[in-house]
């Protein structure tokens, strides 16, 4: 039943927009012969081709070799540095930075990462979703191990359902960035400075 109404209402709609053209076929009288009819676009749909304001498609830029680690969200590839998409990884000073660079120089050691450039950031760093010959993204694998959190803000939650228990409770420095209560780094930072 549903099905025929669909085909009425489409059945209407053709007709009214067949009754509405303005390039519409009307039959020749019986007794001449069929000419043959140019169709011609309206002037509004027929524009020349315009050199100079057409662009080329933008082709994404991807960069692929060994990878030097920096620290868990950061790699160089061939001479630039690149920020992993999405994700937040603690600093290297911070708990778990060490572990969390150690994890990605794993993943990374002895095998060539694909990095498909997505943009610069506001501190000017190439942003990428990096990928390992297999096809893992490395950002994933961070957040699956543990040791880096999804960052809304930028991924779109793409990797929240992937982040371990208790994960933001572990990278709090990470999470407090994240939500903006820099008082808490401040806090860290010059607890930090008074043990030296």
């Amino acid at each position: 039943m549903v099905i025929l109404v669909i085909l009425a209402g489409v059945f209407i709609v053709a007709f009214r927009s067949r009754e509405t053209s303005t390039d519409r076929y009307t039959p020749p009288p019986r007794n001449e012969t069929p000419k043959t009819t140019e169709i011609v676009a309206s002037p509004a749909q027929a524009r020349p081709f315009d050199h100079s304001t057409a662009k080329p498609s933008p082709v994404p830029l991807s960069i692929e070799g060994p990878a030097r680690i920096i620290d868990g969200d950061t790699v160089v590839i061939k001479k630039t540095q690149i920020r992993l998409f999405g994700i937040d990884a603690p600093e290297l000073d911070h708990p778990y930075g060490q572990k969390a660079k150690w994890a990605l120089v794993g993943l990374c050691k002895g095998q060539a990462v694909r990095a498909e450039i997505l943009e610069k950031d506001a501190h000017g760093r190439t942003v990428a979703k990096c990928f390992l010959p297999d096809g893992r993204d490395l950002s994933s694998e961070m957040v699956k191990q543990g040791l880096a959190i999804d960052w809304p803000k930028f991924s779109g939650g793409k990797y929240s359902h992937l982040e371990v228990t208790d994960a933001r409770k572990k990278m709090w420095l990470a999470d407090a960035r994240q939500k903006g209560r820099m008082h808490v780094w401040e806090k860290f930072e010059a607890k930090k400075r008074n043990q030296r």
